[in-house]
C-alpha cells in the first residue's frame, strides 16, 4: 500500500550482508535487524568461514548480538576455497542453516585472499552443489591486473560465468551486487525459464555513478568493490530493479569498516548502508516513479529464489526528512555511514 506520504510493504530481507565479528557485531547487527527479517551473511571474516562448524558458531554469535525481542534470522554461507570438499557441502546442506556457498576469486575484494584460484579445482564441489540444490553466490570480477578495473565484471561474465553455467546448467547461481549493463543484460536474457540465475543489486549502485567517488575531492566512503560505474550502467541497474523481474532482488552489500581504515593511504572497499538501507532503496525507486515495484524487489523475489517463505509482517516508510549521522560508534574507532551528514527523504517509522 502506498500514498503520497507513506509506503507500507512486507518486511524485506537482505540477500547480501557483511556483519564482521566479535564485539563489533553488537554495533551493526541491530541496524539490519531493525529493518530486515533475514539476511544472507557473508563468510569473508579475517578467518574465513570455511566449515559448517564455523558457520554455525558464527550464527550463534550473531543471534547473541541481536537485540532482545527483535526477530532476525541470519542465513549462513560457506567460503569456497580450492580445498573445499563435497562432504563439507553436504554437511552444510544438512545443517538447514547454511543457504549458499560464496565464490570469491582470490584477491577480488576484502578478505578474499583465501578465495578460489581456479574454479576448475572446485568442479566436484560444484557437481555436489548442483545435485543437492545449494546455491553458488558469485563475486563477479576477474582479478587479472591486465584487465581494467571498470571492465572486470564484463570480462568475468565471458571468461568464467558463461563457461560455469554451461558446465553446470542446473546449479543455482546468484550474481551478487551487479554493477554493469552487461550484467543486467546477461541475467535478464540468459537465465532460462527455470530460474537458475538471479542477481542482487545494492542501493548505492542504484543511486550513484563513479563521479560520486571524486566530487569535491577523493571520497573514500563511496569506494566499494565492485566499484561504482558510469551513469549508463547505473540507469541500467535502476531499470532492472524497478522492472518487476523476479531475477533481480535486494542485497545491500553493507560493509562496515572503521573510519581509519577507510580514510587511509590504502582505504578499504565497502559502503556502510545497513543504518538506512531501505530508505536509500525507496529514494532510488521514487526517483523514477516506481515505488509500487519496491515490494517485489525487496520482499518477494529473494525468498522465492532461495525457496523460503515470504515474510508476513509489514513495515512502513514515511516521507520525512532526517539527517544521517556523521559517524557511529564502531569498536575503539568510528564508522561513517554512506551519505553521512546529508538529508534523507524517507524514514522507517514502523
Amino acid at each position: 500500500m502506498q500514498s503520497a506520504a507513506t509506503l507500507t510493504l512486507t518486511r524485506p530481507d537482505d540477500w547480501h550482508l557483511h556483519l564482521r565479528d566479535g564485539a563489533l557485531l553488537a554495533q551493526v547487527v541491530p541496524a539490519s535487524a531493525r529493518t530486515f527479517a533475514r539476511a544472507i551473511v557473508m563468510p569473508n571474516l579475517e578467518t574465513p568461514v570455511t566449515t559448517t562448524e564455523a558457520a554455525l558458531a558464527y550464527r550463534e554469535r550473531i543471534l547473541a548480538a541481536t537485540p532482545k525481542g527483535v526477530s532476525f534470522e541470519p542465513l549462513m554461507t560457506l567460503y569456497l576455497t580450492d580445498n573445499t570438499t563435497p562432504d563439507e557441502i553436504r554437511r552444510a546442506k544438512d545443517s538447514q542453516h547454511i543457504h549458499g556457498v560464496k565464490f570469491y576469486p582470490a584477491g577480488a575484494t576484502t578478505h578474499s585472499a583465501s578465495g578460489v584460484t581456479d574454479l576448475k579445482l572446485c568442479w566436484r564441489v560444484l557437481e555436489t552443489m548442483q545435485a543437492i540444490g545449494m546455491p553458488l553466490l558469485v563475486h563477479g570480477e576477474v582479478t587479472d591486473p591486465a584487465v581494467d578495473l571498470f571492465d572486470r565484471e564484463a570480462v568475468f561474465i565471458d571468461e568464467q560465468l558463461i563457461p560455469l553455467r554451461a558446465a553446470f546448467p542446473r546449479l543455482r547461481v546468484v550474481f551478487e551486487h551487479i554493477t554493469t549493463e552487461a550484467a543486467v543484460d546477461y541475467v535478464r536474457d540468459c537465465g532460462g525459464r527455470d530460474q537458475m540465475l538471479a542477481a542482487t543489486i545494492t542501493a548505492h549502485h542504484l543511486l550513484y555513478n563513479r563521479n560520486a567517488l571524486f566530487e569535491g575531492g577523493l571520497r573514500p566512503h563511496y569506494y566499494c568493490r565492485p566499484v561504482l560505474k558510469r551513469e549508463r550502467h547505473r540507469r541500467a541497474l535502476l531499470r532492472a530493479a524497478t522492472s518487476g523481474s523476479a531475477r533481480f532482488f535486494l542485497g545491500t552489500d553493507s560493509a562496515p569498516h572503521t573510519r581509519h581504515a577507510k580514510e587511509s593511504a590504502c582505504g578499504c572497499a565497502g559502503c556502510y548502508t545497513a543504518l538506512h538501507a531501505l530508505e536509500l532503496y525507496a529514494e532510488a525507486f521514487d526517483s523514477v516513479g516506481a515505488l509500487a515495484a519496491l515490494e517485489g524487489f525487496a520482499s518477494f523475489f529473494g525468498p522465492d529464489f532461495y525457496g523460503l517463505p515470504r515474510n508476513r509482517d509489514r513495515i512502513t516508510l514515511a516521507r520525512s526528512q532526517w539527517t544521517v549521522p556523521e559517524e557511529l560508534e564502531f569498536g575503539p574507532d568510528t564508522l561513517v555511514p554512506l551519505r553521512a551528514g546529508e538529508t534523507m527523504a524517507w524514514k522507517l517509522v514502523s
